[in-house]
């Protein structure tokens, strides 16, 4: 049904393109693409990364060695984050 796609075809669809959305407003379109592109690849590496120091990071650290842990505040809220003391299974004296 569809053939192959030559250069009248693809002019004719630029020229739709441009009397669609107007010549004002396709920079600005391609603009918001291109920040759409980067901010996915950028998460994209961001997840392929994290997914490596998952594997290679131990799955418990050492019991001598323990590491503070961090109560989360909401987004945008740093102020109120602080550390926390964890039990510990032996009983301190």
């Amino acid at each position: 049904m569809f053939g192959k796609i030559g250069a009248p075809e693809i002019i004719l669809i630029l020229v739709v393109v441009v009397l669609l959305f107007g010549a004002k407003k396709l920079p600005d379109m391609a603009r918001s693409l291109g920040k759409s592109a980067r901010i996915l690849k950028s998460e994209a590496k961001a997840m392929k990364s994290e997914g490596k120091q998952d594997e290679a990071a131990p799955a418990d650290p050492p019991a001598d060695q323990a590491v503070p842990r961090t109560i989360q505040a909401a987004p945008g809220d740093v102020t109120s984050s602080r550390p926390v003391a964890e039990p510990s299974d032996t009983p301190q004296r």
